[in-house]
């Protein structure tokens, strides 16, 4: 079965509910929103993303967005994406210990959620270097006390400045030096950015092989699916949507379909703009798979 959805808002409020508002004010929204654009998974924040600020997700709230995501979207998978604020990899103390801080919140609101995966990127090590910078990633997970059933994902990173994730080795070593079992989300378009070239079928075959070889298939466990707005290996991380952008039709096409691939969830980060939106890009995949 094609799992593909989108990261969609927790906003809104119940008591103006009509068919073009959510029908709960509080986080079972993003199910409402899902089904609206024909997701079968989806992601979301628990909270704006560029502040700190703790879930605050309560026991009625919890279980809606549970009863709506079994009776509407057969389990999902969901995905809890970090705050954008979190630097798994950064040598500050004080943005250290606010990161490990929000990512325990992340992943106990994951449980209570019944969402399997929290997402991080691994940050910026700000001139700390590589080593250190992984180390510093590595570790500050280890803080952390994942409950049962929740998976933190490293996300791939586009790869500007000194963030990252933008190399597959990067993953592979946070997962070899953190003694947590962690996986991996791959980002089509900052894999894209930051030199893997996806925008041929070959390009794909390439990328996905020495994925598995650097990092291991077992790992991924996830993949949003973005096309770029860039070209490859800019380091530009700016999504398009899906087979509209540098990667193109034939290298998404591929990547759906890919015997490798073809069964992990496919979230979609894609614009709103040029009168598209999720609805569209989740039909687009459906296009593409086994077009």
């Amino acid at each position: 079965m094609l799992r593909v959805g989108a990261h969609v808002s927790i906003s809104g409020s119940k008591a103006s509910h009509d068919d073009e508002t959510p029908p709960y004010g509080n986080i079972a929204n993003a199910v409402w929103r899902e089904e609206r654009v024909g997701g079968n998974c989806g992601q979301i924040f628990t909270h704006s993303p560029q502040v700190w600020q703790d879930p605050n997700v309560d026991d009625e709230e919890a279980e809606q967005f549970r009863e709506a995501t079994a009776e509407t979207l057969d389990g999902g998978p969901w995905v809890i994406h970090s705050s954008y604020l979190v630097n798994l990899c950064t040598p500050k103390d004080d943005l250290r210990e606010k990161s490990i801080d929000a990512m325990q919140k992340e992943v106990d609101a994951a449980a209570k959620l019944d969402i399997p995966y929290v997402n991080v990127h691994l940050g910026a090590h700000t001139g700390a270097g590589v080593e250190r910078g992984l180390d510093n990633a590595a570790s500050a997970l280890d803080e952390l006390d994942i409950p049962e059933g929740v998976t933190v994902l490293v996300e791939s990173d586009a790869g500007s400045g000194t963030k990252l994730g933008g190399d597959f080795e990067h993953l592979a070593e946070v997962l070899a030096r953190s003694e947590q079992d962690l996986d991996v989300c791959v980002d089509t378009a900052h894999a894209f950015a930051a030199g893997y070239d996806l925008s041929t079928p070959e390009g794909v075959d390439d990328a996905v092989a020495e994925f598995d070889d650097v990092v291991g298939l077992e790992h991924l466990q996830c993949i949003h699916l973005n096309d770029s707005k860039h070209e490859c290996d800019t380091n530009k991380d700016e999504h398009a949507h899906i087979g509209e952008g540098y990667i193109g039709e034939a290298g998404m096409e591929r990547i759906v379909n890919h015997p490798d691939l073809a069964d992990l969830p496919f979230v979609l980060e894609t614009p709103h703009e040029d009168g598209k939106g999720f609805a569209w890009n989740v039909e687009k995949v459906h296009e593409l798979r086994d077009s």
